[in-house]
């Protein structure tokens, strides 16, 4: 059996940024697969009593998450530009990544969204920067929007969010590994594979 690890991500999520952008080689490197799982914040968050990102209710925390991911982009070679408006509206992205998942384009999709959303501090939520990440993954735009209306496309993204939430995933990036462990953090994403490269060794 092939190592495979679940990556959790929400569109809105800064530090999701880092991991999307490298988890592909990372993970290949390390000969694990990926399956890329969008979800949504919002509903755990209001599940905590939260109306808002905890990066925006403890101003700190927020302007050291901004200086944190711009050190760990650095370090990474990839740009970063913190959107105006945080967090971001990430529905109309999380729906049409599942639509290009379909597609074989889930990666690619992801991200070019996130390189528009943290790379160039663009608005997810704008119809017209959506096109040039569809564009940018090789996928018709038109086509792709009318697959993420369908109903079976907005069922999956809701329990996506419902299963992340039964996990006990409170925040993103998370990993989940073939034997149920958690891992949250874009920090954690070595740690992530190599646990599923034992546990799988283990199995065989």
């Amino acid at each position: 059996m092939k190592p495979n690890v679940v990556f959790w991500y929400e569109f809105a999520s800064s530090y999701s940024y880092l991991s999307a952008m490298r988890i592909s080689e990372v993970a290949s490197r390390a000969g694990v697969t990926v399956e890329w799982r969008p979800f949504l914040l919002g509903p755990i968050f209001k599940s905590q009593g939260w109306e808002t990102s905890p990066f925006n209710l403890y101003p700190a925390k927020g302007r050291y998450m901004v200086r944190d991911i711009a050190r760990t982009a650095s370090a990474h070679g990839i740009p970063f530009k913190m959107p105006t408006a945080f967090p971001g509206n990430g529905l109309k992205a999380a729906r049409l990544a599942i639509a290009a998942g379909g597609q074989g384009a889930v990666a690619g999709f992801s991200q070019a969204v996130y390189a528009a959303a943290f790379g160039k501090g663009l608005d997810i939520f704008d119809d017209a920067v959506l096109t040039e990440c569809l564009l940018a993954a090789g996928l018709d735009p038109e086509t792709t929007r009318t697959l993420a209306g369908d109903p079976a496309v907005k069922a999956a993204l809701r329990t996506n969010s419902d299963e992340a939430m039964a996990f006990g995933i409170f925040g993103a990036p998370s990993f989940t590994t073939s034997d149920g462990e958690l891992f949250w953090g874009d920090d954690r994403l070595e740690q992530a594979l190599a646990w599923e490269i034992d546990s799988t060794k283990e199995k065989s």
